[in-house]
C-alpha cells in the first residue's frame, strides 16, 4: 500500500510540474539559506580561529595606552623601555619569554627590484614566543643581537616580489639604503586580521631602533606565557610590575593593556556563532513561509480532486488510505524541495567561500538536519489538507462540480 501510494504522489506532483516547482520554492530558498548560512558561518569561525592561532597561544600582547590607540583621548602614555622587558622577564613567573618590538616602513631593493614593507625589530626570543618556523635559513645571534648586526630575515610576500620564489638566503638586500644581509626567511602564514602577515622583515630590535626609528622605543612586547600557571595570576603580576615601574599609584587608570590570544580567540568565535545563528534564524522563516505554501496547494488539490476522492472512498477505499495519500504528496513536495535546496545551498558555499576566503566546507550533519526539517514540514503543514480530504462524505464528494 505504501508504494502504491508513493506511485500515486510522484504522478500526481508531475502531472503539474510548473505548480509543484513554485509550490516547493518557499523550501529551496529555505534549506539553502540554511544550510548556506550555518556553513559558511563554522567556515568564518574556523577561519578566525586560525588566524588568532597563527599569532601564537599563550601568548601576551602587551601595549602602551588604554586600547590600539591612546586611548582616554589624552596624550600618548610613553612607550616600553628595554628595563620593562629585563624586568618582566625577571619579575613575573610562568613567563617564558619576552619578544620586545620596534616597527618602521621602507623600501626593500634587490638587483633593480624593489618592494614596500614593513619592518619588525625584535630579538631571537621572537621565535620562542610566535609559532613560526623558518622555511630556510636560521634566526640571529646573541651577538648580532647585542651589535645590532645588518642581518634580516624576510616574509614569502617579500622573496616571492624581489627573489621570484627563488632562494634568498646569503643574498644582500639594501634597506631604505642600508645593506642587509638575508639570514633566513619565514614559512608562510597567509593573510591575518591585519593584512599580509607574510610581508615583513624581521631585523634584530637595535638596528632597527638605530637606522629607523631613532630612538629605543618599544611599542609592542609579545609575553609567552607557561600554560602550567594560571594565565590570570599571571597577567596580575605582569600588570603590577609595569604599574610599579611607570609609576601608577593609588586608583589610577593603567596607560597599558594587555591582550590574550586565547580571549582574542574566544571573543571572535563567540560574535561569529551569535550573527551565524541571528542569520540563521531569519532564514529559517522561508522554511515556515514554504510550509504554508504547501498547505495551500494542497488545500486547492483536495478542492479540484473531489470527485475522485468520493469515487475511491465509494469503491471501498477507507479514510486512512486518502489520508496517507495526500500526506504522502505533501511530503515528497517537501522532500523533493530539500534535495534541491541541498544541491543549490553546496553551489552558494562553493561560489562564497572564495570570495569571503575562507575553506570549504560540507557538514554531513547540518545537511541532514537540514534535510529531515523539511520532510518535517511536510507533514505537519500537509496534515491538515489530508484530514480534510480523508474525512468528505463520499455522497458530497460524488455531487461535487
Amino acid at each position: 500500500m505504501f508504494g502504491t501510494t508513493f506511485i500515486l504522489a510522484i504522478r500526481s506532483i508531475f502531472r503539474h510540474k510548473l505548480r509543484s516547482f513554485l509550490t516547493t520554492l518557499g523550501i529551496i530558498i529555505g534549506v539553502a539559506a540554511v544550510v548556506a548560512m550555518v556553513t559558511l558561518g563554522n567556515a568564518t569561525t574556523k577561519a578566525a580561529q586560525q588566524q588568532v592561532a597563527s599569532l601564537g597561544t599563550n601568548i601576551l600582547q602587551v601595549r602602551p595606552g588604554q586600547g590600539f590607540g591612546r586611548g582616554g583621548g589624552g596624550p600618548r602614555p610613553p612607550d616600553f623601555e628595554e628595563g620593562d622587558v629585563e624586568a618582566i622577564a625577571r619579575q613575573v613567573a610562568g613567563v617564558t619569554a619576552v619578544a620586545p618590538q620596534a616597527q618602521s616602513t621602507a623600501t626593500v631593493i634587490y638587483q633593480g627590484a624593489n618592494w614596500s614593507t614593513t619592518i619588525n625589530g625584535t630579538t631571537d626570543d621572537f621565535f620562542k614566543v610566535q609559532p613560526w618556523p623558518l622555511a630556510s635559513g636560521r634566526t640571529f645571534t646573541r651577538l648580532e643581537e647585542q651589535a645590532g648586526k645588518g642581518v634580516c630575515i624576510i616574509g614569502n610576500t617579500i622573496r616571492t616580489n624581489l627573489f621570484r620564489g627563488g632562494e634568498a638566503v646569503g643574498e644582500r638586500i639594501r634597506v631604505n639604503g642600508i645593506s642587509c644581509d638575508v639570514i633566513g626567511t619565514l614559512s608562510t602564514r597567509g593573510q591575518g586580521g591585519f593584512g599580509d602577515q607574510d610581508d615583513t622583515i624581521i631585523m634584530p630590535i637595535k638596528q632597527v631602533q638605530r637606522r629607523f626609528t631613532g630612538n629605543r622605543d618599544i611599542r609592542l612586547m609579545l609575553v609567552g606565557t607557561d600554560p602550567a600557571y594560571d594565565g590570570a595570576q599571571v597577567q596580575e603580576s605582569l600588570k603590577q610590575v609595569l604599574r610599579e615601574r611607570r609609576r601608577i599609584t593609588g586608583g589610577k587608570d593603567d596607560d597599558f593593556n594587555i591582550f590574550d590570544t586565547a580571549q582574542i580567540s574566544a571573543t571572535l568565535t563567540g560574535i561569529t556563532t551569535l550573527l551565524t545563528q541571528i542569520v540563521t534564524a531569519v532564514a529559517g522563516i522561508s522554511l515556515v513561509v514554504g510550509g504554508i505554501g504547501i498547505m495551500n496547494i494542497m488545500l486547492v488539490s483536495v478542492t479540484e480532486r473531489t470527485r475522485e476522492i468520493g469515487i475511491r472512498l465509494a469503491i471501498g477505499a477507507v479514510a486512512s488510505e486518502v489520508l496517507m495519500q495526500f500526506l504522502m504528496e505533501a511530503v515528497v513536495l517537501s522532500c523533493l524541495g530539500g534535495l534541491v535546496g541541498l544541491l543549490v545551498a553546496q553551489g552558494v558555499v562553493l561560489g562564497l567561500a572564495p570570495l569571503m576566503k575562507v575553506e570549504f566546507m560540507f557538514e554531513p550533519q547540518i545537511n541532514f538536519v537540514a534535510f529531515a526539517i523539511s520532510a518535517l514540514i511536510g507533514v505537519v503543514f500537509g496534515y491538515f489538507p489530508a484530514r480534510r480530504a480523508a474525512s468528505l462524505n463520499p455522497i458530497d464528494a460524488l455531487r461535487h462540480e
